[in-house]
C-alpha cells in the first residue's frame, strides 16, 4: 500500500493515538480528507503491523510461499510421473510447514482482574518445503527371465563400486557382465562382493540367499563362484539421489550400512529372472496434481484480491 505519509514515526503515532491532529497532518484539513484519514488509520489498525511493514499487505507474500510451495509439489509429481518406468524407483513426497507467526495479540494476556485472553491473534505468513522425502515401498515384480535380472523382495540394497572407489547403493537390478566376466551395472559399475562368471559357463543360478553358482561346460555339478551380499540403512530417506543413475550415496542422516546374506534380518531375499518396478502409482499422482493445480490457483487467487484491496486503499486519497 503506498500512501503519501510522511515517516514512521507519523503512522506508529496514529495507529497507536488515532489522534484527529496527525490524521489532518497526513491528508488535509478538509471533511473529505478527514474521512479518508479515518479510513486508513483503521486499516492501519486492522492491518496490525507494529513498523511499516504494513505498507505491503502480508497476505501478498502468503500467497506468493502458497505458490512457491505448490510449484515445487509439481515438480515433484512430475518427478515421479516422469520415473514410472524406472527400475527400482522409489517415488518422493513433498513435505511442508507452516512459516513464523506475527503475534498481535498474546494467548494468555491479562485484560482484567482475573480474566485472560484465551486464544490470542497469531497470523501465519505463508508455508515452505521441509523435506523432499523418498517412500520405500517395495514396487511390483516384473518376470524377465533374463538370469542376471535380480530383484530384492524386501528390504535392502545392492552394493555398487563407483569410477572414485565409493559405494553406492542402489535397488536396480538390471546387471549385466562385461568383457572379463564382472557382473556389472548398466553403466558399467561393478557389482560388490566382486563376482566373475568363467567364459565357459552355460548357466548361471542365483539362490534366494545370494550364492551365485555356474554350469561349466563338461561337469555335472554346478560351481560357486561367489555371493551377493545386501546392505541396509536405519534412515533409508537420508540417502543421497544426487548422483542419479538409480544410485544412492551414504550420508551423515542414513548413518553406518549393515551388510549381510539377504533374506536375514531386515534383509529381502533375492528373486533372479526379476525386477522390481517402480513404485509410483500414476493414478495417485494424478490425483495430487490435481489438488496442487487448485492449490496453485488459489493462491494465485488470493494474491490477485490483496491486490485489489490495496488499490481500493490508495483509490481513498484523491
Amino acid at each position: 500500500m503506498m500512501l503519501e505519509l510522511d515517516n514512521c514515526k507519523e503512522i506508529t503515532n496514529l495507529k497507536t493515538r488515532n489522534s484527529s491532529f496527525n490524521i489532518q497532518k497526513l491528508v488535509g484539513g478538509d471533511s473529505v480528507k478527514k474521512i479518508a484519514g479515518s479510513l486508513i488509520s483503521t486499516l492501519l489498525i486492522l492491518l496490525g503491523s507494529e513498523s511499516c511493514s504494513w505498507a505491503m499487505m502480508r497476505s501478498l507474500w502468503t500467497g506468493a510461499s502458497g505458490m512457491a510451495a505448490q510449484q515445487l509439489n509439481m515438480d515433484n509429481i512430475s518427478h515421479n510421473l516422469a520415473n514410472v518406468s524406472t527400475t527400482g524407483y522409489k517415488k518422493s513426497r513433498v513435505d511442508f510447514q507452516d512459516l513464523l507467526y506475527q503475534t498481535l495479540r498474546t494467548p494468555g494476556t491479562p485484560i482484567a482482574l482475573g480474566t485472560t485472553v484465551p486464544t490470542g491473534i497469531q497470523v501465519g505468513v505463508g508455508t515452505r518445503s521441509s523435506a523432499i522425502q523418498k517412500i520405500y515401498k517395495m514396487g511390483p515384480l516384473y518376470e524377465t527371465s533374463n538370469p542376471l535380472d535380480i530383484a530384492i523382495t524386501g528390504g535392502g540394497f545392492f552394493q555398487i563400486l563407483l569410477p572414485d572407489g565409493s559405494t553406492g547403493y542402489t535397488r536396480d537390478g538390471t546387471f549385466k557382465m562385461d568383457a572379463e566376466g564382472k557382473i556389472v551395472t548398466s553403466d558399467g559399475f561393478i557389482l560388490q562382493p566382486e563376482i566373475v562368471i568363467p567364459s565357459d559357463a552355460i548357466d548361471i543360478s542365483i539362490t534366494p540367499t545370494g550364492s551365485v553358482y555356474v554350469m561349466i561346460a563338461g561337469e555335472v555339478d554346478p560351481s560357486e563362484v561367489g555371493k551377493i551380499e545386501l546392505v541396509k540403512f536405519i534412515n533409508p530417506a537420508g540417502l543421497s539421489a544426487e548422483m542419479g543413475k538409480n544410485i544412492l550415496k551414504q550420508t551423515a542422516a542414513s548413518g553406518e550400512p549393515f551388510t549381510g546374506e539377504p533374506g536375514s534380518t531386515g534383509l529381502g531375499e533375492l528373486a533372479q529372472g526379476f525386477l522390481e518396478m517402480s513404485n509410483v502409482q500414476v493414478v495417485d499422482e494424478m490425483v495430487n496434481m490435481i489438488v496442487t493445480q487448485r492449490a496453485y490457483e488459489l493462491n494465485a487467487t488470493a494474491i490477485r484480491n490483496s491486490d485489489m484491496m490495496l488499490g481500493i486503499a490508495t483509490g481513498l486519497k484523491r
